[in-house]
């Protein structure tokens, strides 16, 4: 037998999403409002930007990257996320007027960890959090652009948490394990992820998405995934599967090199104009509705 195996979360993760079909019911159903409410505030959808990080300025525009997507977050109105940065770029950032949640780093320096996160709240931020998929490397803990990276325990985490007044947010969670940790230091959000395959092999977060619902149902924390969310199709089963939103990632980046604030701003509608379709085409007009009955799918689950 000629077999190649496939270690590449991204192919697995694409693979499963679109396994997963969609069953119509038009009759007795309305055009669908995507309006969302997510730690306590409203927005026009349950799309949001990815915490990218190291973006630079596209076709010689005077803005890099992150300000650009920033500004075509809050044009939108829905949840803005930033990556990894000094805090000179996150003054930028917040000063674009976007709700936004500032993903820190697992630095060895807990220091810098600390004062990134005030420096965040200080700021304006909407919320912050951080990345626990970027602890570890090939070699031990990772090095981020010169970075050290350490791992992080339970009560650190919950430090960070006490440090600030904002809701916090992990990065990484892929297991019921780590979901519940999240709830017990009093995370007020998770995103779940693979960010982007860096661990071989890892299950789809569609896939654990269900079972880290169950485990969190009534726990008051939100659910974001992102991993390969490029359509209204693409967000319609993640929240379908138990999300109250998802986040675009690099498929969001064509439109930002190419035509900045405004590509961005035309891709983000253009991902909800479809969710919308879909709700209306499958029975839900409300976000909060939308459940797996219409699902069918087509590979072991």
């Amino acid at each position: 037998m000629d077999y190649t195996r496939l270690s590449d979360a991204n192919i697995i993760t694409q693979k499963y999403m679109d396994s997963i079909l969609i069953e119509a019911r038009y009759i007795d159903s309305v055009a669908a409002d995507l309006t969302t409410e997510f730690l306590g505030e409203t927005f026009a959808m349950p799309v949001m930007t990815p915490a990218f990080s190291h973006l630079g300025q596209y076709n010689g525009r005077e803005q890099n990257g992150l300000e650009e997507y920033s500004l075509a977050a809050k044009e939108c109105n829905i949840l803005n996320f930033c990556g990894m940065m000094e805090n000179e770029q996150f003054a930028k950032i917040a000063a674009t007027g976007a709700k936004t949640v500032r993903i820190v780093k697992p630095y060895a320096d807990q220091g810098k960890v600390r004062d990134q996160l005030q420096y965040a709240e200080a700021a304006g931020a909407f919320a912050v959090g951080m990345d626990i998929d970027h602890i570890f490397g090939e070699n031990g803990y990772d090095v981020v652009v010169g970075e050290e990276m350490t791992a992080q325990t339970s009560d650190m985490l919950r430090s960070y948490v006490e440090l600030t007044k904002l809701p916090f947010v992990v990065k990484g969670v892929l297991s019921v394990s780590d979901a519940l940790k999240c709830a017990e230091i009093g995370a007020g959000a998770i995103i779940v992820s693979h960010h982007h395959g860096r661990l071989p092999y890892a299950v789809p977060p569609m896939m654990v998405l269900p079972e880290i619902k169950k485990a969190l149902q009534g726990k008051g924390i939100g659910i974001i995934v992102d991993c390969g969310i490029a359509s209204g199709a693409d967000v319609f089963k993640a929240i379908a599967l138990g999300a109250d939103a998802a986040a675009v990632g690099r498929s969001m980046l064509p439109a930002l090199e190419q035509d900045g604030v405004t590509g961005v701003q035309d891709f983000l509608r253009g991902v909800g104009r479809e969710l919308r379709y879909i709700m209306s085409s499958t029975g839900f007009d409300q976000v909060s509705a939308i459940d797996s009955s219409v699902l069918h799918f087509t590979l072991a689950n």
